[in-house]
């Protein structure tokens, strides 16, 4: 075990020859488990204490479901990385029960209801752009306080788990393996001894894993399973292939049989995407497939008149010449064509060969364009009812905007239990059938957010559903005419965090497939807003929510927006928004823009802003006109579906305006001394073809800069973090300490040059010596993907967007206090806020409520373990309260009450001879006004400070 932990170590020298970016292996991530766990028990601010701040009323990805059959009201939650809660109130209220597990990232999730076993497949099951990797399998006996991993480590991504309900022992597993790397794990796995040893009964190939399994209801021994060949790289999706078919047991998934075959009447061939399995009986199935061929080509489905962008793109010039000029126009106007574009003008462009008719179709194709454009068929059902032998399509026409183009997200489907031709198939709608899929018809409402992974159905009671979507879960009981909304958990997927300067200050966080959220940063979970109307989160911008940045002269001028580099400029007093995407030139390339594109403004100009395509743009108008001021600042992209080969993160140096860094997705880092008049590449010296996370120059030393590259997309979950004290010319690797894990973030902080703190895809971390060791944050603080971290520098606050969990924040004054020096003192003892005194403390606002229970926060430091003595005085050394605490090496916390012993009482009674303290309702007596002295004892050494309770 040694050697394989030192193997985790990355060097401090860098290398300067470097290969592809190899995939973590299973060795290498088991021991990365050990290491998290070790690391976290002796971090030094592993009692630092995060405070959940919301929101919750947009709720995140649910990608399964598990209902207590004999009480509906019970159920159990899988956010895709949010972790697992359950409820008992039918979603009135939910408790996480995952918080204590190595990760929060499932796929799937299987209960055995008698014994109250959890199965969780971790590792989502879909193959989005934060579909993060598991751990492999989960189990608890006591309903989540513990888990075990059962094996199946390298699977990344689990499809299904189910349980023979006739012996919970027996458990089979269907793997989908690795998203953006071959590996062997993938395929059938089955247990007959509750996990601790599995048997794999089905492969295809390194390519092709289990996306969906299923069992006949009243036979465990009839199965069915669906195969899917896909291929994820940064820059394509490739979600088909002709490893992708449906598989059938009859002897409880020992072997396995493909009735998907040739002559099936199921597609096959490199066509055949992801497949979702409904089984009413041991004959009667349903497959939902995500087909990938082309459709084919109907030149009268088209509007007499109306162009297209397909018109274009093999277009001669005369014929071009030859349109008319209203038809024209409304092309240009109706596909956003910049203003200055219209008939006469383009028409003389074309004539002068300055533009080609096939540029029109090329400015528009950008990375959204693709993906809803793609002319493949899609959505399809297919039926059998001999158990396999045959298949056949359900309906005649094409079932349009289910997906979307592509799979990848969706393909679930399912049966009633006691009727074969009630259906439903979810997607980006929620459909239903009672027609066996010949017609259909939406069960949408307003109160339900599109993009459905998970559905129940009560199989006592037709009609009642339980939905699990991008935006949480909702139920029915009228078969979708109306549905509840259950969210309370605070599982926002959060991609991006700003905070303002208000006081108090705001957050705002960019969040996956629910838009862009502002909200107080002393937020705090309550139902109160369902009597007010008032949520304290408000929604600036639907779509998937991006970067923000908040004018600091007008924090009411706020520039966000939605994948792919669509932004706006909000005028919030105003009640204005401005698109202010930058524009290319018709018969130049198009820009290409990340699906989380970044943008910058200056902190030398506000009206300054940085925008990163594949270029680096600059407005000096707050984004209404835009220059290039660099070139192609990435290698040039690669031809697949998926924008790749631009910008993704922009930093200018506080000390000088225009010395600007640009990263890019495909590794390069760029500098430039002179507001882009000159650039120079400065990523030559370390890894290659990794995403460039984050750079930050420095607010601390002009020169120095740090740098954070991500692996994720090649499956290498190696930490890779820089620094350069010579403006990127040379790089140190400051990694440390760290456990695998990729990293998202790094920030610097404001008031301590040798602090920095970190953001990876298993969560926080904090340096006191630039990086040469790191300490893990864990309290209250699940292992949860940070996809950024933002510092209020006036509140000495750190603020966490998770990518799963919503917003944490933690008050940081006492480590911005700490320097290597003072982390090897005995003891240090930090300031104590204030305290307002109430006559109400200890009593109740009514005989109903419990007692006003005041309390503050005692902080202090102390370089060894040992058992501390905490102890308040008066003025004159007299002793009114004492407590003796166990306290761990590190930053320790202390929470009192304000109560004085009945010893103490009398003691400060004797002191203040016209002083009275009474009795409150709750048995206790409390501080007066006054300043008191705290007093801290530990191994030998005594250290105090004031306090005051106002």
């Amino acid at each position: 075990m040694k050697s394989i932990l030192s193997s985790l170590v990355v060097c401090l020298f860098i290398s300067f020859s470097f290969a592809q970016p190899a995939a973590t292996t299973a060795v290498e991530l088991q021991a990365a488990l050990e290491q998290l766990e070790a690391h976290s028990g002796n971090s030094l601010v592993k009692n630092m204490a995060f405070t959940n701040i919301g929101p919750t009323v947009m709720s995140g990805r649910v990608v399964d479901l598990d209902v207590n059959p004999l009480d509906p009201t019970e159920f159990y939650v899988a956010y895709a990385s949010g972790g697992l809660w359950h409820t008992n109130n039918n979603g009135t209220s939910f408790t996480p029960v995952m918080d204590n597990a190595p990760t929060q990232n499932l796929g799937d999730i299987a209960v055995d209801w008698k014994s109250g076993t959890l199965w969780v497949g971790t590792g989502e099951n879909n193959s989005s752009r934060s579909s993060y990797a598991g751990i492999g399998i989960l189990k608890s006996t006591d309903k989540g306080k513990t888990w075990l991993n059962m094996g199946l480590t390298d699977s990344h991504h689990i499809g299904r788990v189910i349980i023979n309900p006739n012996n919970p022992d027996e458990v089979v597993v269907a793997v989908a393996g690795h998203l953006y790397s071959p590996n062997e794990m993938r395929g059938v796995y089955k247990t007959l001894d509750g996990g601790k040893t599995w048997n794999k009964t089905l492969f295809i190939n390194n390519e092709t894993g289990i996306i969906d399994l299923e069992a006949d209801p009243k036979n465990f021994n009839v199965l069915y399973a669906t195969s899917w060949q896909r291929d994820r790289k940064a820059w394509h999706f490739e979600g088909s292939g002709e490893g992708s078919a449906i598989y059938k047991s009859t002897d409880a998934g020992n072997s396995w049989t493909n009735v998907s075959m040739e002559g099936s009447g199921f597609p096959t061939g490199n066509g055949v995407g992801r497949i979702g399995l409904a089984v009413y009986d041991a004959n009667t199935v349903y497959a939902f497939h995500d087909n990938q061929d082309f459709r084919p080509k109907d030149k009268g489905s088209q509007a007499e008149g109306i162009l297209t962008k397909e018109d274009f793109k093999n277009m001669t010039v005369a014929q071009f010449m030859a349109l008319d000029n209203s038809a024209l126009n409304r092309f240009l106007r109706e596909n956003n064509f910049q203003e200055k574009y219209r008939a006469e003008n383009v028409k003389q462009m074309v004539s002068g060969g300055t533009v080609k008719p096939e540029d029109l179709a090329k400015y528009l194709e950008d990375a959204n364009a693709m993906l809803f454009d793609t002319p493949v068929i899609g959505a399809e059902i297919y039926k059998t009812t001999d158990g396999g032998k045959s298949w056949t399509k359900t309906h005649d026409d094409f079932l349009d905007d289910i997906y979307y183009s592509y799979g990848y997200y969706f393909g679930e489907i399912r049966v009633e239990r006691n009727n074969p031709d009630a259906i439903y198939i979810f997607g980006v709608p929620i459909l239903k059938s009672k027609d066996g899929g010949k017609t259909f018809t939406s069960m949408d409402a307003p109160n339900v957010h599109v993009d459905h992974h998970a559905l129940w159905l009560n199989p006592n009671k037709p009609g009642h559903l339980i939905n699990g979507n991008d935006g949480g879960v909702n139920i029915t009981y009228d078969d979708g005419k109306n549905w509840l909304k259950a969210n309370s958990t605070p599982v926002m997927q959060v991609y991006a965090l700003q905070v303002d300067n208000q006081t108090p200050y705001n957050v705002y966080a960019g969040s996956q497939d629910n838009g862009v959220w502002v909200g107080p940063n002393n937020y705090s979970h309550s139902m109160r807003w369902h009597n007010t109307g008032d949520y304290p989160y408000k929604e600036l911008m639907g779509g998937d929510g991006m970067y923000i940045e908040v004018d600091e002269r007008n924090p009411t001028i706020v520039y966000t927006g939605f994948q792919f580099g669509n932004y706006f400029r909000i005028d919030r007093d105003q009640d204005k928004t401005t698109y202010i995407q930058p524009k290319h030139e018709l018969g130049e390339a198009p820009f290409r823009f990340n699906w989380q594109t970044p943008i910058l403004l200056s902190k030398h100009n506000q009206d300054i802003l940085y925008y990163g395509g594949n270029k680096l743009m600059r407005s000096m108008n707050q984004g209404d006109d835009y220059t290039a001021i660099s070139p192609d600042l990435t290698k040039g992209g690669k031809k697949g579906n998926v924008a790749y080969g631009t910008l993704t993160s922009i930093d200018e140096s506080p000390f000088q305006f225009g010395l600007l860094y640009v990263g890019s997705d495909d590794g390069l880092l760029h500098i430039s001394k002179n507001s882009g008049g000159s650039w120079e590449k400065i990523s030559d010296s370390f890894p290659q073809d990794l995403w460039v996370s984050r750079v930050i120059a420095s607010k601390h030393k002009k020169e120095r800069v740090y740098l954070t590259l991500n692996g994720y997309r090649w499956d290498d979950f190696k930490p890779y973090v820089y620094m350069s004290e010579d403006y990127g010319k040379t790089w140190k690797a400051i990694h440390g300490n760290l456990p695998l894990s990729p990293v998202n973030v790094i920030r610097e902080d404001p008031a301590n040059a040798n602090i920095l703190y970190l953001g990876t895809d298993n969560g926080a971390y904090v340096t006191f010596n630039r990086g040469e060791s790191w300490e893990r944050f864990s309290s209250n603080l699940p292992n949860v993907a940070v996809h950024d971290l933002r510092i209020q520098a006036e509140a000495k606050d750190l603020v966490l967007g998770t990518h799963g969990r919503s917003i944490y924040k933690t008050n940081i004054a006492m480590l911005q206090e700490m320097s290597p020096e003072k982390l090897k003192d005995n003891l240090i003892v930090f300031d104590i806020s204030n305290v307002r005194h109430s006559e109400r403390w200890g009593s109740k606002w009514n005989s109903w409520r419990e007692p006003i229970e005041p309390s503050t926060e005692i902080r202090f430091y102390t370089g060894n373990t040992g058992a501390a003595t905490i102890m308040i005085k008066t003025e004159k050394g007299t002793t009114l309260y004492s407590s003796s605490e166990d306290v761990i090496k590190g930053f320790n916390r202390y929470e009192y009450d304000l109560t004085l012993s009945e010893n103490g009482r009398k003691a400060y009674l004797k002191e203040n001879k016209e002083a009275t303290i009474e009795e409150k309702q709750n048995g206790k007596y409390y501080l007066p006004k006054g300043t008191y002295t705290l007093e801290i004892t530990l191994n030998g050494v005594k250290k105090t400070k004031e306090m005051v309770v106002e």
